[in-house]
């Protein structure tokens, strides 16, 4: 399996990003091919220090790196791509990994 983990900073208006988040952007999202589980964080993201500066954290599951990179490369992809500029003032970092059970 692999996995892409977007960490979304705390963005300028809060009540304004988790709108357009929940009502357009993971309708987006859901449209990926190959996309096999899509989890949100909820509530606060903390870190052992405290506040992390994290508003929210998205966990998107594919099959492979491959996958994920040729999800990106879709019509979809490229729309879900395209709408993050829109709500996420405070910026994103994307992580993208293969996963194993340990």
């Amino acid at each position: 399996m692999a996995e892409l983990v977007v960490l979304y900073k705390t963005p300028k208006d809060a009540a304004a990003f988790d709108k357009h988040y929940a009502e357009t952007h993971i309708p987006l999202a859901k449209k990926l091919p190959g996309l096999k589980k899509y989890a949100v964080s909820t509530g606060a993201v903390g870190s052992p220090a405290g506040p992390s500066g994290i508003h929210l954290v998205a966990i998107l599951t594919f099959d492979s790196v491959g996958d994920i990179q040729k999800a990106f490369g879709s019509e979809a992809g490229k729309a879900a791509a395209g709408d993050v500029p829109k709500f996420a003032s405070g910026g994103a970092d994307l992580l993208i990994f293969d996963t194993k059970e340990v």
